[in-house]
């Protein structure tokens, strides 16, 4: 593939994630040129493929070890790599080109488990991390060597597996003379600190705390499962934050911890939503009151986690949203709030000019086109790896072409 790759000008790549509310597929075919060390992408086309109806609730019953079997990941593994192939071809065709016309593909799958922290049970320091939809399927269908199962190569040496997406953060945003956040709010939030002229040492990145997945969760709860979340913030915006509640929230012990850090569904997922409505159960609100205060909160983390370990080293002049997150008006209205004291305006990628829907998928691109050239894709600054590596492993097509 190095060769290859190394005699174009331009490379044709898609992009593929499934985050942590599972709403779908997010594919984007994007065009790379190289000029440097910084990179220019193109948006050629951009699609989010709604997960089957009756596929997402047997997602969800693989975060759970007592509701998931080895045979269920075997079989969902091999099913959504026949999903993602299907929203490679998708995004392909809506940019109206062939299969043939693409060099690379990069799919981070959909997580199952991530435990960033070492254990210690049997006297290693393992760290672990799963994630499915099978690279070798998508190659087989599409004809399209794919790169997939990124985390793995930075866990293997000491990393945490994540934050990934500052890396082609870095390759894209950083600028000269002015400090930049930038902050993805998906299931779970995360913060890249892009100082002035940084080099790749001095960048930073951490996950700070949930996104949307609670919000989703109360949205869902409240709904009687009707919602899948809080458009817009429509229901958060018709009440008042309950600041008992929100105290209390804001005590887990996440918020305090520092970076190099990372979290997921196994900390602020199904449980903690539950804990949220049973506390509401022995201090009755509204259910706009409770929305309202769900959202504070992930505004609320995100401001603190910029006060606590970011300003004593780095005062940013700008937070650019990202993820779905983006399209709910009352948290960024929540966000603004939170960082006016801070001198710190709030702006959404839509503003830049970008697409927050299509964020993730074009970094996954990136990050796919480094480790077909053979180059690494990661910062361990950001991750607390030993040494920077080549994340992905690469799966080739049949010789013969697509299997479809």
């Amino acid at each position: 593939m190095f060769e290859a790759l190394t005699k174009k000008s331009v490379h044709r790549v898609v992009g593929m994630i499934s985050g942590t509310s599972v709403d779908g597929v997010d594919a984007a075919l994007v065009e790379i040129s190289r000029e440097g060390d910084t990179r220019q992408v193109k948006l050629l086309a951009f699609e989010n493929n709604p997960y089957p109806q009756e596929v997402r609730p047997r997602i969800f019953e693989l975060f759970r070890p007592e509701s998931s079997t080895v045979d269920k990941i075997g079989y969902m593994n091999f099913l959504l790599g026949e999903i993602y192939a299907r929203a490679a071809l998708g995004v392909i065709a809506k940019a109206g080109l062939a299969p043939a016309d693409v060099d690379s593909i990069g799919s981070h799958g959909q997580t199952i488990w991530h435990e960033p922290d070492a254990q210690m049970q049997d006297g290693l320091p393992i760290r672990y991390t799963v994630q499915i939809g099978e690279g070798a399927v998508i190659a087989a269908r599409t004809g399209i060597p794919t790169v997939s199962d990124f985390r793995v190569a930075d866990m293997a040496v000491g990393g945490q597996g994540a934050p990934l997406v500052p890396f082609p953060e870095y390759l894209l945003y950083r600028r000269e003379n002015e400090s930049i956040l930038l902050q993805n709010i998906g299931g779970i939030g995360n913060m890249t600190v892009m100082p002035a002229g940084a080099t790749p040492d001095r960048v930073f990145a951490f996950d700070t705390g949930p996104g949307n997945m609670i919000i989703d969760a109360v949205a869902g709860a409240i709904s009687g499962g009707r919602l899948k979340c809080d458009l817009n913030g429509d229901i958060a915006a018709r009440g008042h934050v309950d600041q008992e509640l929100l105290s209390r929230l804001q005590e887990d012990e996440y918020y305090a911890q520092k970076p190099p850090k990372t979290t997921g569904r196994e900390r602020f997922g199904t449980q903690y939503a539950q804990r949220i409505l049973d506390a509401r159960a022995q201090h009755p609100i509204s259910d706009e009151d409770l929305l309202a205060t769900v959202t504070r909160l992930t505004a609320w983390s995100i401001a603190d986690a910029y006060k606590r370990f970011v300003m004593p080293v780095c005062v940013a002049s700008e937070l650019i949203v990202g993820g779905g997150g983006s399209y709910n008006k009352t948290l960024l209205k929540y966000l603004s709030e939170e960082f006016a004291p801070c001198g710190v305006s709030v702006r959404t990628q839509e503003d830049l000019g970008f697409n927050s829907d299509a964020k993730e998928a074009v970094a996954f691109a990136l990050m796919a086109d480094c480790c077909a050239m053979g180059e690494v894709n990661v910062l361990p600054s950001v991750t607390g790896a030993s040494v920077a590596s080549v994340m992905g492993k690469i799966s080739l097509p049949p010789r013969n072409g697509c299997l479809s």
